[in-house]
């Protein structure tokens, strides 16, 4: 078994670009990654995980990107948990004032 090789993360970044411009000339599908791999003398395999690290929003680093995927989906439970709650403190509110409007004599003093 061959031993792993570490990869700067410049060659990285522009692999995956040289493989997003392959693929918007020729379209997805058509072979792109194994070109780029080929033209750079990097395995196919390892090309195509670095493409799928960038499709999840994954820096090549190992970072997390801002607006990805995952955290656009984190950011939209949370706020459908914030919305669940408000709804239920206005429900609550509603009741309360009708409650209490029953009890207060809407008529001006005399």
């Amino acid at each position: 078994m061959a031993a792993a090789m570490r990869y700067p993360a410049e060659l990285k970044v522009r692999a995956v670009g040289m493989v997003r411009e392959l693929e918007l000339e020729l379209g997805e599908g058509r072979g792109a990654i194994a070109r780029v791999a080929e033209q750079l003398g990097v395995n196919a395999e390892t090309l195509r995980y670095w493409v799928r690290l960038d499709d999840k929003g994954t820096r090549l680093s190992g970072e997390r990107v801002a607006g990805s995927e995952a955290d656009k989906d984190a950011r939209i439970a949370v706020l459908e948990r914030e919305m669940r709650e408000l709804r239920r403190a206005n429900e609550i509110l509603r009741l309360a004032a009708a409650f209490f409007a029953k009890d207060v004599d809407l008529r001006p003093p005399r």
